[in-house]
């Protein structure tokens, strides 16, 4: 009976040729590193996978001292917006460039608290207790706002701004991305 970790060259007389094997398992490391390279090819595959079901365009992963950064192709699309000329146009006369400019101008947002993390919202400590604000009521800096629940952690969100809550953007139980509005605050 031939020992497994054995194969025959047949050029060398019928000589035994013996590979390295991993001592924990008794397999060549050859195939350990090929099972070891297919099952982080086939977590890679998975990741992907739930990357592309989900909403979010990146997904980073660290484990040990080894990282993996995952990104949506639109993830690194910067969308670029140019205007389309119209040769029929008029020309703009400065009067009317002020007058397009006011109209056309941005309405300023809101300040709003904003997730620092990705996770969980939750509005209340515990399921069917009084959310932490309400619309109308008033918020200080540093005032508890909500939780969100990430790697089965509940983190605390706390106000970065005070004032009174216009809006609650965020629902309760649904899933926020970080730099997400949670609440909008209109300053006192």
């Amino acid at each position: 009976m031939t020992d497994p970790l054995e194969r025959r060259d047949p050029a060398a007389n019928e000589q035994p040729i013996e590979e390295a094997a991993d001592p924990t398992h008794g397999t060549p490391a050859s195939a350990v590193a090929d099972a070891g390279d297919a099952s982080l090819l086939s977590l890679i595959d998975r990741l992907a996978a739930l990357l592309d079901r989900s909403d979010l365009t990146e997904l980073e992963i660290e484990v040990g001292g080894t990282g993996l950064v995952l990104r949506k192709p639109t993830a690194l699309a910067v969308p670029v917006a140019s205007p389309a000329i119209d040769a029929s146009a008029e020309p703009v006369t400065p009067a009317a460039a002020s007058a397009a400019t006011a109209t056309t101008a941005p309405v300023e947002a809101r300040p709003a608290v904003r997730a620092p993390l990705t996770g969980i919202f939750y509005a209340s400590p515990a399921p069917g207790s009084p959310s932490y604000v309400q619309v109308g009521g008033e918020v200080a800096v540093g005032q508890v706002i909500g939780l969100i629940e990430a790697m089965k952690l509940f983190n605390e969100i706390k106000s970065d701004v005070a004032g009174r809550v216009v809006k609650i953007v965020a629902e309760s139980g649904q899933l926020v991305k970080a730099k997400q509005p949670l609440i909008e605050v209109e300053p006192l």
